[in-house]
């Protein structure tokens, strides 16, 4: 019953709810009763059909050890099989995972590259700043006698009252 631990107060109390619209407040205790009665009947077959495997096969089996991967490694496989069939798949696991460090440790490099500003030598910056406080400069005369730029922006807007 581990999956119970795993529940917090707030998925028990959705499933009472759940329950309660289910099967309503009065038949609600009864459909609990039947369940945890059928939890341990199937709790019960499988103790037995782990005590029948067990005789059969002459070894101890636990419930956990009838999982297909766990009675092959437990039960058919010698730990000399078991490491020759893991080596190879642990060395490619380890070149793979060195090439992923690989890659991460460039990104990092290039996103830090990237996001660092330029550093600027001193006088291009205390020009900048100057620039930047100097008032912008008045419009010249020959600027006022110009037309204006053609553009959406400089046309003259439509009369619609004219006929």
């Amino acid at each position: 019953m581990g999956w119970i631990e795993n529940l917090g107060g707030w998925e028990l109390i959705l499933i009472i709810l759940i329950g309660l619209f289910i099967f309503g407040p009065d038949r609600l205790p009864k459909a609990i009763g039947d369940g945890v009665k059928m939890l341990r009947q199937l709790r019960t077959m499988a103790r037995n059909a782990t005590g029948d495997l067990s005789r059969e096969l002459g070894t101890d089996i636990e419930l956990e050890d009838l999982h297909p991967k766990t009675f092959l490694r437990k039960h058919l496989l010698s730990e000399e099989d078991e490491r020759a069939l893991r080596k190879p798949l642990e060395s490619a696991f380890n070149s793979i995972k060195d090439d992923l460090r690989q890659v991460s440790d460039t990104a990092k490099e290039i996103t830090s590259a990237v996001n660092e500003p330029a550093a600027a030598p001193a006088s291009v910056k205390d020009s900048s700043r100057a620039a930047a406080a100097a008032p912008a400069p008045a419009p010249s005369a020959n600027a006022a006698a110009s037309p204006p730029p053609a553009g959406p922006a400089s046309r003259p807007a439509v009369d619609f009252d004219a006929t």
